[in-house]
């Protein structure tokens, strides 16, 4: 008997397999990430048992790094498996979210989810933002379902995984308290039903995940001020640490924050919410985050680097909002082919965007050079014989995956050129290095000439001519080939020849 997908979960679950297949196939695809931010915080998960402050770190991130614990330690393809699984499970309660609403074609939803290019890059990669979608609509379920003290606990948890966290939190309160509520009260208008003390004392649930992050900081640090201590240098009010952008930034990454073209059912849905007033949660979170960022990068406020993938954290409401608008232009235009037509393209829009993205391809460079050493170097891997390499310096992050190396053990680069050089002649012999052209000069302004001016050998250089499996462009700019020169280097110790 043939299966039959005549219900909308039955749908729903035929999308969740074939993105469940196309995750599999990124994982394998691209072993790294469009930032080193991945590999940073696969590290972090994966040594927290020996460096117990990653677990309560401002960076690194407390409920990240305690629920990518476990899977990361079964290395870095095992912990990007997970975040496929994190996304299905987003997907899936996004559905949920969307037939409780009432939605039609509600299974619509997890394409609409998946392929905004955003989340799509980030789906198999190790990063916050996936694990903040899910909590944030998972929370969003049990308010609607009418469950607030819950919602509220859930949602308190957000600011242990990103900054994000902060402000909708601030946002939950007003939906708890009502705005309108409040609006009227201060324009001196008649009140109907007052909020109560007991209703408004009951917000402090949502900094129940604040007090949770202190008393842990508080117990494995010692330190009653750790989260000031521990906070980013360059995230600074107006540190401006990556730059500023045109306030309209963001609306020009829209097709990136909600699809191509799949922004075009968003603009449409979230235009017909806004007129009618309709799932104020969903247009609220939007709108504010999206205001929030356009000016954070404007004005360079706590290093906000103008990135799309932020939206991935509110991907479930984005997907809603699109749901509403593919609905109103499904009505209007009823030719399935034209829908197939959309989200194929918007598929493959997905797929060149992830192809194109030139940082990742550094990983076969790293691997190429891995299978090398390994080959014409064995004695430096056998810890039996005493001839092992101590100490493993990189420029990238993601050897240090690769290896299972300490993410402590690296050098502490600055951006100070004679601050590196002197870790560089202070690091023991037997430090083994893997060093590129890139990101090297550019964030440590140290080359491969200033290691062996140190006294490191030289074992290998080789340029490597980087291009995407799809997308082959003939120049050196997004989608084209990227030139990467790669060295490896070792401070010999004076007892081996």
């Amino acid at each position: 008997m043939p299966i039959s997908f005549d219900s909308p979960p039955r749908r729903a679950n035929l999308w969740l397999m074939v993105f469940a297949l196309v995750g599999a196939s990124l994982v394998w695809l691209y072993p790294d990430a469009e930032q080193q931010d991945s590999a940073n915080h696969f590290l972090f998960s994966r040594w927290a048992a020996i460096h117990p402050v990653y677990f309560v770190s401002v960076w690194a991130r407390p409920l990240f790094t305690l629920i990518y614990f476990l899977p990361s330690q079964f290395g870095y393809p095992a912990a990007k498996l997970f975040t496929v699984g994190i996304g299905l499970i987003t997907a899936w309660q996004t559905f949920r979210l969307a037939e409780g609403l009432k939605l039609r074609r509600a299974e619509m939803i997890v394409p609409l989810l998946w392929l905004q290019p955003a989340l799509f890059a980030l789906s198999s990669e190790v990063m916050t933002e996936m694990l903040f979608a899910l909590l944030f609509v998972v929370a969003l379920r049990l308010h609607l379902a009418g469950k607030i003290t819950a919602g509220m606990l859930v949602a308190s948890l957000l600011i242990l995984v990103r900054p994000e966290g902060f402000f909708i939190g601030v946002l939950w309160g007003f939906w708890i308290l009502d705005f309108g509520f409040w609006i009227r009260r201060l324009v001196g208008r008649e009140i109907q039903n007052p909020k109560s003390k007991i209703q408004i004392l009951s917000c402090l649930l949502l900094a129940s995940g604040m007090v949770v992050w202190w008393l842990a900081a508080l117990a494995i640090t010692g330190d009653k001020l750790w989260i000031v201590h521990n906070w980013p240098h360059d995230w600074q009010v107006d540190g401006q640490a990556n730059g500023t952008g045109p306030i309209w930034w963001y609306a020009a990454q829209l097709p990136l924050i909600a699809g191509l073209p799949l922004f075009v059912p968003f603009l449409v849905g979230l235009w017909d919410l806004l007129r009618r007033r309709k799932l104020g949660f969903a247009t609220s979170s939007f709108l504010m985050l999206f205001g929030l960022h356009s000016l954070m990068f404007a004005f360079g406020w706590f290093g906000a680097a103008g990135y799309a993938r932020y939206f991935v954290c509110i991907s479930p409401v984005i997907a809603l909002i699109s749901l509403v608008g593919w609905n109103e232009l499904a009505d209007r235009w009823s030719r399935r082919w034209l829908q197939a037509a959309g989200l194929t393209l918007a598929a493959l829009t997905c797929l060149v965007y992830v192809d194109s993205i030139r940082f990742s391809r550094d990983a076969f460079a790293v691997k190429a050079m891995s299978d090398w050493i390994h080959l014409f170097h064995p004695e430096l891997f056998k810890v039996s014989e005493g001839t092992h390499y101590t100490r493993l310096i990189s420029s990238q992050m993601y050897p240090r995956a690769l290896f299972n190396r300490d993410p402590l053990e690296n050098a502490a680069f600055t951006a100070n050129r004679e601050h590196n050089l002197n870790l560089i002649r202070q690091s023991p012999e037997g430090t083994l290095v893997l060093w590129e052209d890139d990101t090297g000069p550019q964030w440590f302004r140290l080359q491969a000439d200033d290691f062996q001016d140190a006294g490191y050998e030289l074992l290998k250089s080789q340029e490597f001519k980087l291009q995407g499996y799809f997308v082959r462009l003939p120049w050196s700019r997004f989608g084209g080939w990227r030139l990467q020169r790669m060295h490896w280097l070792y401070k010999r110790p004076r007892s081996q020849p």
